[in-house]
């Protein structure tokens, strides 16, 4: 039996998106009360994504291309990690702008990325994905400019995230089925 080369960046996408509906549960539980499971948990989640782009792009070894968005994708989730563990002790609203710059600067490459692998399938919901974070992650910076204090709402852009990633494994096991047929 023939393995399909798209099977890597399945399972890939499969394993961030139950990543992130755990982390979305478990933020949702600590949400009422800001504390250092808040802030732990608002850390992790970039930390997760810094995991997550490296194995992308050490499977993806095989496809031609720089990799350079997901390189810039790996560096500022890093830096975000960081930022947010200053911002979230400093105030919730704090913790929405860094959130919403990353949002914004994660979900550009992230888009970048899907369109130069639509040739693989499996993409079009990572393209919404990286649009629609831009989107968000604009809602979330101005929340925190305003002053806003409801970091639970990122959870539920995490859960969003999870459903494309879903959407986008399932595709991807689809057509590497119909590749090796």
């Amino acid at each position: 039996m023939t393995t399909s080369p798209t099977a890597p960046l399945a399972r890939l996408y499969l394993v961030r998106a139950l990543a992130a509906l755990v982390w979305a549960a478990l933020l949702l539980l600590t949400a009422p009360a800001a504390g250092p499971w808040q802030t732990a948990l608002l850390v992790l989640y970039p930390l997760l994504d810094v995991a997550a782009v490296t194995w992308q792009i050490r499977a993806d070894r095989a496809q031609p291309g720089t990799r350079a968005a997901e390189r810039v994708n790996v560096a500022a989730s890093l830096v975000v990690a960081i930022a947010l563990g200053f911002a979230a002790t400093a105030s919730p609203s704090a913790a929405l702008v860094v959130w919403g710059l990353w949002a914004i600067g994660a979900g550009l490459p992230q888009l970048i990325a899907a369109i130069g692998r639509r040739r693989q399938g499996g993409q079009v919901a990572q393209m919404l994905s990286g649009g629609i974070s831009v989107l968000a992650g604009g809602s979330f910076l101005a929340s925190g400019l305003r002053g806003g204090t409801d970091v639970a709402g990122v959870a539920g852009y995490a859960t969003l995230g999870a459903i494309f990633f879903l959407v986008s494994a399932a595709a991807l096991r689809t057509s590497g089925r119909r590749a090796t047929a």
